[in-house]
């Protein structure tokens, strides 16, 4: 796919798209190519990617990166294609570098590119989004799974995660038919269990982490405050933007000494309702002891 075909179909800002052209201009593509294919495969991504962020060196805003990600969303688009995948959910897999860069000037102020070490999972197939979540190839425990992931503009509400789990589904049954997996991971501040004693029952969040089983709590973590204040992670609590009831909340906790951290919890396939009734019984007992050990302790106590 021709790159500028490609700024139309994500969306891509307009004064992004005139410095990828600049890039464009003075790119010399033999010097990368060794390292764009790679980019492309699950198996040599994340290395390739490692490798070009080197000898890339000195780059203004990461927009050489930008350039050489965006061309290899541009070589799967084939690939997607011979697997029979609509071309919707490659859009919408490949707007996330439209995405990517909103928040960037949501959070920083102006426009640049700080998700090359993440985007690689686009470019190589490993990851799509579809519908309200997106889903990476993972492991749990030594099994196969599905890593599920939260975009910031995705709809939790009940009806839009049924709707996506059970498009996924299909997806990876149809497109993926070697790829037998019986689980769902995910690993996400909105599944920290002190999310439940700051939103009422009804909330799309807390229906989101009823999901799942609950297997650990990771206190230290603090990217939420990136996400749900859309600042920088070091910013002062005092300085917290309060422009929803969940952030005012989450300020006061912070003032008080308490943390939000994040979690990680696992979640049964559909179709298979035995297994679905034994995890589901587990996380009523996980849920327990998850909150008794939470309760006090994380809210009002420095962690």
């Amino acid at each position: 796919m021709e790159m500028e075909i490609l700024y139309r179909l994500i969306d891509l800002q307009p004064e992004v798209v005139c410095r990828l052209r600049a890039v464009g201009e003075a790119f010399v593509p033999a010097l990368v190519e060794p390292y764009l294919e790679r980019l492309t495969q699950r198996r040599t991504a994340a290395e390739a990617y490692r490798e070009l962020s080197a000898f890339l060196a000195e780059d203004t805003d990461n927009m050489k990166m930008l350039y050489c990600q965006l061309a290899c969303a541009g070589r799967v688009f084939d690939r997607y294609r011979q697997k029979g995948i609509a071309e919707s959910i490659y859009i919408d897999t490949m707007k996330c570098f439209t995405r990517f860069l909103e928040e960037c000037r949501q959070k920083n102020g102006r426009l640049f590119f700080d998700r090359g070490w993440w985007a690689y999972r686009q470019i190589s197939m490993s990851l799509f989004r579809i519908g309200a979540l997106e889903y990476e190839f993972s492991e749990e425990e030594g099994e196969k799974a599905i890593a599920l992931h939260i975009p910031s503009d995705a709809d939790l509400s009940e009806e839009a995660v049924d709707r996506s789990m059970q498009e996924a589904d299909t997806f990876f049954r149809t497109c993926y038919p070697d790829y037998v997996y019986d689980r769902y991971t995910c690993e996400s501040w909105l599944l920290s269990p002190i999310l439940r004693q700051l939103l009422p029952e009804q909330s799309h969040i807390v229906s989101f982490q009823k999901r799942f089983t609950i297997k650990s709590v990771d206190r230290e973590e603090n990217e939420y405050i990136e996400w749900l204040f859309q600042v920088p992670a070091d910013t002062a609590y005092e300085q917290l933007p309060v422009r929803t009831s969940l952030q005012r909340k989450v300020r006061a906790l912070l003032l008080d000494g308490g943390t939000v951290g994040g979690a990680y919890g696992i979640s049964p396939r559909s179709g298979d309702a035995d297994r679905t009734d034994r995890f589901r019984r587990q996380c009523d007992t996980d849920d327990l002891a998850v909150h008794a050990d939470c309760t006090g302790d994380v809210c009002l106590a420095p962690v």
